[in-house]
């Protein structure tokens, strides 16, 4: 089965077009070495938690929105050797793309399929 990078992020409301744009180019990086798709979205629905929530999760400020994002690879030997060249192509190095929203704050991590219905 696929394998999945999920992450979430808060990113200024002001920054969207920015963030949509970097989101386009490293697509373009993260397909060339192997990745099926790349899925971004951004907060329609996303509530305040007591306990725990996407906004608690990322410190998100009021001027911020919550971003969702994953990637999908066909497995995940190829989201290993994949991930390494993405972090060595020029394209993703930070004074080449930098991020639009504080990197400091995302969430991320890789999970294996355990259903796909």
């Amino acid at each position: 089965m696929s394998y999945i990078d999920g992450f979430i992020a808060a990113v200024l409301k002001t920054n969207k077009d920015k963030y949509l744009e970097h989101a386009k180019s490293t697509a373009v990086v993260f397909k060339e070495y192997g990745a099926l798709n790349v899925v971004e979205t951004w907060e329609d629905e996303v509530p305040d938690g007591e306990v725990t929530s996407f906004p608690m999760a990322v410190k998100k400020q009021p001027d911020e929105a919550i971003v969702f994002s994953w990637i999908v690879w066909p497995s995940k030997g190829v989201r290993d050797s994949g991930w390494q060249k993405v972090m060595e192509d020029p394209r993703m190095q930070p004074d080449e793309n930098p991020m639009p929203f504080d990197g400091k704050r995302l969430i991320y991590g890789g999970f294996n399929t355990i259903l796909d219905a």
